[in-house]
């Protein structure tokens, strides 16, 4: 089951070494005239790093990018894949693995300190005109020229980072434990459709509704 990683030396050095190598590709797509700006999903500053028993941990970043509706989806894939596979290498990381929703690195672990093994992963995100998230995947058929790629609508994403600052701080508790929650639940139904972003969604919109709701009526 998951839990929260409590270890702040461990989340200091390790969301350091990957929001690096993220900023990394985001100024790397610069080259390719791509123009993106990275969010932490699980992030250290959120309290939201979830571990599951003593498994590997994955920092899950959003990689959201501006006028992604001028690239076809498969290009747009390709494009990011390449440039983060530069941006690894030269950090001495071997390339990354394309999977339906993320771009995964390997595993890294700290020189020092806690062994704990952690990657990235990177999904590829865009903002619609209302402010609807959508997630770029990519479903795999087992022979490429069968293979889609298409932008997948995150479920009451509309106004998240509004109703995020709302939230903050007097209701985190209620949303940390509302994730944790979710995380959990879909792991003991090996559900795997529901990846951190969509579960963080989720605890966001039902402690809005809560909140507002004994605001609004008093209970």
């Amino acid at each position: 089951m998951y839990h929260y990683v409590t270890d702040k030396e461990y989340l200091k050095q390790t969301y350091s070494i990957c929001a690096d190598i993220v900023n990394q590709l985001v100024q790397e797509l610069k080259h390719y005239e791509i123009d993106a700006w990275m969010a932490t999903v699980g992030s250290k500053k959120r309290g939201l790093v979830t571990q599951n028993e003593k498994e590997p941990i994955d920092y899950d970043f959003n990689l959201f990018v501006d006028s992604a509706d001028s690239y076809r989806a498969d290009e747009l894939k390709r494009m990011v894949m390449d440039a983060f596979n530069e941006v690894l290498n030269r950090n001495g990381l071997d390339d990354c693995q394309d999977s339906t929703s993320a771009l995964s690195t390997g595993q890294m672990v700290l020189k020092k300190g806690n062994k704990t093994p952690f990657s990235i992963d990177v999904a590829i995100v865009k903002e619609d005109a209302w402010g609807t998230l959508h997630r770029l995947i990519h479903r795999k058929t087992g022979i490429v020229a069968y293979d889609q790629w298409y932008w997948n609508m995150a479920p009451n994403s509309q106004k998240l980072w509004d109703m995020e600052d709302y939230l903050k701080p007097a209701y985190w508790k209620s949303v940390r434990d509302a994730y944790l929650e979710k995380k959990n639940m879909y792991l003991t139904r090996n559900d795997y459709d529901h990846p951190s972003f969509i579960c963080y969604i989720e605890a966001v919109n039902e402690v809005y509704a809560q909140v507002r709701r004994q605001n609004y009526f008093g209970f």
